[in-house]
């Protein structure tokens, strides 16, 4: 990159350049928000000669999104292979500028318009008043003119005005007009380092996200390439499957890692634009692919209950590599990868190096080999007794639960489905995750709360019945109603991992229910785990605060 080149600029060149649509805004930048009456003291410093600042400038022939023009006007897009300058700073001040010595209205988010026609030198306001005005009620209209007029009135106009104001008319046009701008413009620089000074100037603003810089850079007209609204179809066609909140950064991470087996942020960065492109489209169909996976396979109904958002990284790397279903071998390697992630807190730091180092672990299973694993897995009683505090943002709680929502639980009055979403899922004092032994039975039984609020303890129900029916109930007490409502209820009550004959329910003991559904849920890991002489029968201690949210 060459050093920040300093520049001055005329009125009548810098208009004429954001004229010709070589001074764009960047999408990442953000909306205009100046008021009129901001502008106006802008245009005002500039007729008293005031400094305003430096606008910075970064000259390159890289085609960016650029949703917005300056001050919103449909302006000529550049020649391919031209350079154009994109706004870094002062995209405020330059609109504000361009609106007002072109007298354009400019249309506000909220629906409202400023017309910046309505913008007035006061001819009889002296030089330490306020020049520049918007409110010209109950004043001669010889006593002040349109700055539009100012600039570009004919003679006619102008000799209308009295002569004592010919000198100030004639002397504030020249002002503008031979006002110097000071530009510092970036040249050669990468879009990582323009984005970077982008970030740093703006300290008091929002950071750019990746995705932010992504959508900037992978930009193509030509190939009818918008990142930004690809992705929104991407989230639009997974909503009916409930999968709608995995992030741009997942996507991000997917893509990279198809191309570069590779996603740090640094890596994606680097990804060729037409190489991402030419991606996209299996990308998706592997992503969409992978999550179908989940719904059908693991009976993950909803995104909110996988684990990490990750996940959906290596699985759509196998589909990318392989369309069809595994079955067989590969079905059961994949099977023993998700647990063991979901179990270990294998994706609560270093993400993108992780998912590096699991590429291989992917192409072995590919190949029809059994990865091997620098992380132990411990799916024992004792592990699942000593880390089950409910949190529902832990990954090791989400897998559990996911063990739960693969039964396909049923409401325990009529048998029927219990709904779950993603809306309800992102709290753990939603009312849809019960306790079987209520909260407040079990204190006034002077249980330790540990036990009380432990993932064995916890049903997926429907939200009517928790808040309706069970309340604060004992179990012996909620459930013989049901018993009575439900013909199946033994089948029900199987479908959430409980045996009503043998689990002391109907006795209200909880340490035998506790102890047995322990068991339960041990018997379906140890389904779901392939052990390995790594495995070690000792206790994981994962934090309690994990949260898997992204």
């Amino acid at each position: 990159m060459k050093l920040p080149d300093p520049q001055s600029s005329s009125f009548s060149a810098l208009i004429s350049d954001i004229e010709k649509g070589l001074i764009k805004i960047p999408q990442f930048q953000r909306d205009f928000v100046w008021e009129l009456t901001k502008s106006a003291n802008l245009i005002d410093s500039i007729i008293k000669g005031y400094p305003i600042g430096t606008f910075i400038f970064w000259k390159t022939k890289e085609r960016l999104r650029s949703v917005r023009n300056i001050g919103g006007v449909e302006l000529p897009e550049p020649v391919a292979g031209d350079f154009v300058y994109f706004v870094l700073d002062g995209q405020q001040r330059l609109t504000s500028l361009f609106a007002s010595l072109k007298g354009i209205t400019i249309q506000r988010e909220n629906g409202n318009e400023d017309d910046y026609s309505r913008m007035y030198v006061d001819l009889e306001a002296a030089e330490d008043e306020q020049i520049v005005i918007l409110d010209v009620e109950n004043r001669d209209e010889k006593s002040y003119i349109r700055l539009m007029d100012l600039l570009y009135g004919g003679l006619t106009l102008l000799a209308s005005y009295p002569v004592k104001h010919h000198p100030k008319i004639d002397e504030y046009r020249k002002r503008i007009e031979s006002y110097l701008f000071s530009i510092i413009s970036l040249k050669e620089a990468t879009l990582d380092v323009a984005t970077e000074v982008f970030t740093r100037i703006n300290v008091g603003g929002k950071p750019l996200t990746l995705f932010e810089i992504m959508v900037a850079k992978t930009f193509d007209a030509d190939r009818n390439f918008d990142l930004s609204e690809k992705f929104q179809e991407l989230i639009e066609r997974l909503r009916p499957l409930n999968y709608e909140t995995i992030s741009d950064a997942t996507v991000l991470q997917c893509i990279s890692i198809f191309i570069k087996k590779d996603c740090t942020r640094k890596e994606i960065l680097k990804l060729n634009k037409s190489e991402f492109i030419d991606t996209w489209e299996k990308g998706v169909s592997a992503i969409e692919s992978a999550i179908e996976y989940f719904i059908s396979y693991y009976r993950i109904p909803v995104s909110q209950l996988l684990p990490y958002n990750a996940l959906i990284v290596p699985f759509a790397y196998f589909f990318y590599n392989n369309i069809d279903k595994p079955t067989g071998i590969k079905q059961k390697y994949l099977q023993d990868y998700f647990w063991r992630c979901a179990l270990s807190g294998r994706f609560s730091s270093s993400v993108e190096a992780k998912l590096g180092q699991d590429v291989k672990r992917i192409d072995a299973i590919l190949n029809d080999e059994l990865p091997k694993y620098d992380w132990s897995i411990d799916i024992s009683e004792e592990s699942i007794t000593n880390n089950g505090w409910f949190s529902a943002g832990r990954s090791y709680i989400k897998a559990i639960l996911c063990i739960y929502a693969y039964q396909q639980p049923k409401s325990f009055n009529d048998g029927s489905l219990v709904n779950i979403s993603n809306y309800w899922l992102k709290q753990a004092n939603s009312k849809n995750y019960h306790h079987f032994f209520p909260k407040a039975y079990l204190a006034k039984q002077n249980e330790d709360y540990f036990y009380v609020n432990h993932i064995a303890n916890i049903t997926i129900v429907d939200d009517f019945l928790n808040k309706r029916e069970i309340g604060a109930k004992s179990p012996a007490s909620y459930m013989k109603k049901f018993i009575k409502q439900n013909d199946d209820i033994e089948a029900t009550m199987k479908s959430h991992l409980i045996n009503l004959e043998d689990f002391g329910v109907l006795d209200n003991d909880y340490d035998k229910f506790f102890e047995k559904r322990i068991n339960a849920i041990h018997k379906e890991l140890k389904k779901r785990i392939i052990h390995q002489d790594s495995d070690e029968q000792t206790e994981i201690s994962l934090p309690s605060n994990e949260d898997t949210t992204e």
